[in-house]
C-alpha cells in the first residue's frame, strides 16, 4: 500500500476541469453534515485570549458525557482529526500495522511515512475506522494487548450505539472523534483521541499548547451539550439517507451501504457517472481501487435535491 492520499472535496480542481464558478458547484465528496451546527456560542474573547485551563476543561467535561467516556480514559482536544492521524504513528518505533486497503487512506500514508509497514493479517499494530469509509462496514476490534489499537470513530456519531468507546481503558488503545462529519463543522478543525494516558500523554508533548481554538472550543463545548439537536439531527439524516437512496436506486444504481452521512453505491462505471454529474457541477467521490463504487453526500436543501434528481436523468 502507498503513502499517496486521495480525498473528497478539492472543488477547486473541480473546477479548473469542468469549468463554472465555485460557488456554483454541489459538493457532494463528503461525508460532511451539510446542515451544520450553529456557531453562536463564539465570543469576542474567544478571538481575543489564549485558550485558557477552564475551556479545555468544559470541553473535556462534555466530552466525557456526550460519549460515556470511562473515567480511566484519558481525553485531548486535537485541531481535527487528521492531526492526530499523523502522529500516531510516531509515539511508537514502527513495525507492523493492519488496515484495511478500502477504509480512510490517511491512516495508511501516516503509518507509512513513519516506517510501518503496511499488512494484512497479524502486526503489531491495527487500525479501524468504525462505521468504514466508504462502506460503512462495522468492526469487532481485536485483542487489546497489540502495541497499538487505533479505532476511528469519525462518522460513528450517526450511530452512538455502536461505539467502541468503553475500549479507551484499554491499554495500548486510542478512540478517534471527529466534529467535522456529524456536526458538520469541518472548518472549525476540532476533533478529540481518548484512551490511553500514556499515549496520550505521548501526544501531547508532541502537540504543545493551546492546540485548539478558543472558537472551536466554546463550539464543541456547546454542541456536545446539545443532545436535543443531536437526537434532532440523526432522524433527519436517517430520512435524507433513505431518500438519496432511493434515487439512486431508481436510477438505476444498486446501494453499497455506507452510513446516514454519506453512501456508496456499484454503478456501471464510476468515472463516467462522476463526470456525467460534474458537468452539472455535482462533484461526488470515486475510489482508485474500484472502478463501480461512487460515493454520495447528502444534498442540504431543496434545490440541490432537485438538482441531483435532473442530473440522474441526463
Amino acid at each position: 500500500m502507498t503513502g499517496k492520499r486521495d480525498h473528497g472535496g478539492g472543488i477547486d480542481d473541480a473546477v479548473h476541469q469542468f469549468g463554472g464558478a465555485r460557488a456554483n458547484w454541489l459538493d457532494l465528496s463528503t461525508g460532511i453534515n451539510p446542515s451544520p451546527y450553529p456557531t453562536d456560542a463564539i465570543t469576542q474573547s474567544d478571538w481575543c485570549e489564549l485558550p485558557d485551563k477552564g475551556a479545555f476543561s468544559r470541553l473535556e467535561t462534555a466530552a466525557r458525557s456526550f460519549w460515556n467516556i470511562p473515567d480511566a480514559a484519558a481525553v485531548m482536544a486535537t485541531p481535527g482529526a487528521s492531526s492526530p492521524i499523523a502522529m500516531i504513528p510516531h509515539i511508537l518505533s514502527a513495525g507492523t500495522v493492519n488496515i484495511a486497503r478500502a477504509t480512510y487512506n490517511e491512516h495508511a500514508a501516516a503509518f507509512s511515512g513513519a516506517g510501518w509497514e503496511i499488512v494484512q493479517g497479524s502486526a503489531d499494530a491495527h487500525v479501524v475506522v468504525h462505521p468504514n469509509n466508504p462502506d460503512g462496514s462495522l468492526f469487532s476490534p481485536d485483542d487489546p494487548t497489540k502495541r497499538l489499537l487505533v479505532i476511528d470513530e469519525s462518522f460513528c456519531d450517526v450511530c452512538p450505539e455502536n461505539s467502541h468507546i468503553i475500549r479507551s481503558v484499554d491499554k495500548n488503545t486510542l478512540v478517534l472523534k471527529s466534529f467535522g462529519k456529524f456536526w458538520g463543522l469541518a472548518g472549525l478543525r476540532l476533533g478529540m483521541v481518548i484512551g490511553d494516558p500514556v499515549l496520550i500523554n505521548a501526544l501531547r508533548q508532541r502537540i504543545g499548547p493551546w492546540q485548539v481554538s478558543g472558537p472551536a472550543l466554546s463550539v464543541g463545548t456547546a454542541a456536545l451539550n446539545d443532545l436535543a439537536w443531536a437526537k434532532k439531527t440523526r432522524e433527519r439524516l436517517k430520512t435524507d439517507a433513505e431518500i438519496l437512496d432511493q434515487m439512486m436506486n431508481d436510477a438505476g444504481h444498486a446501494t453499497v451501504g455506507g452510513t446516514t452521512l454519506f453512501r456508496l453505491y456499484e454503478v456501471e462505471n464510476a468515472q463516467d457517472l462522476q463526470i456525467t454529474l460534474a458537468n452539472h457541477h455535482i462533484w461526488t467521490r470515486i475510489f482508485p481501487y474500484s472502478k463501480n463504487w461512487i460515493r454520495l453526500g447528502l444534498p442540504g436543501c431543496a434545490t440541490d435535491w432537485a438538482r441531483l434528481a435532473k442530473a440522474l436523468k441526463t
